[in-house]
């Protein structure tokens, strides 16, 4: 008999933790639509970010492809926290989206004044600048996530906006804009 209600607790306690758990990943889901709706309004910029005495003013002379660029002084920067489909890799063709994505990025940056700030590396194995960069007050780097231009990509140590970065990507996704709605669609269409 007392084993019986040990038993019988045991399943209760199990069966309120399962159902609390699915509660919690249902609201979960509910929970992160909402930064995805307002990322689009509230995330683009941060005053203090753009503000700040750390950031360095440079002109964009040309854009490289989605994530990288050139400045007037000869130096390349690339983008922090993105990544954009290939245009010009030495062992990858041309990726779907590619060149919506560079020409989203001229349309943004190209001969124009835009803001830098680093987060802990100077540059990566290519020496390019691994910078967040603003023009005015969008965020470029969120900017091309959340309209579908880029995917969101983490390299540690540079973290900073990698939870912002997710959001914009994941609202992307979900709202089926850009390389997910166009990229997605021609995979679908290849495996019929």
């Amino acid at each position: 008999m007392y084993l019986n209600k040990k038993l019988a607790i045991f399943l209760l306690i199990v069966t309120v933790i399962f159902v609390y758990g699915v509660y919690l990943m249902k609201r979960e889901k509910f929970i992160s639509q909402i930064p995805i709706v307002a990322s689009s309004i509230t995330i683009s910029s941060s005053p203090e970010t753009v503000a700040s005495d750390s950031a360095e003013i440079a002109v964009v002379q040309r854009v490289v492809d989605g994530d990288t660029i050139e400045l007037s002084d000869g130096r390349k920067v690339r983008y922090i926290g993105v990544d954009t489909p290939e245009l010009h890799h030495p062992t990858k063709s041309v990726q779907c989206f590619g060149k919506e994505a560079m020409e989203k990025n001229k349309e943004l940056v190209e001969g124009k004044e835009i803001q830098m700030k680093k987060d802990v590396s100077e540059t990566d194995r290519y020496k390019r600048l691994l910078r967040y960069v603003w023009i005015g007050d969008v965020f470029v780097n969120e900017y091309l996530a959340r309209e579908g231009f880029a995917h969101q990509a983490t390299f540690p140590p540079d973290v900073k906006y990698v939870d912002q970065f997710k959001i914009a990507a994941e609202d992307a996704r979900v709202n089926n804009k850009g390389l997910w709605n166009v990229c997605i669609k021609k995979k679908e269409v290849r495996r019929q």
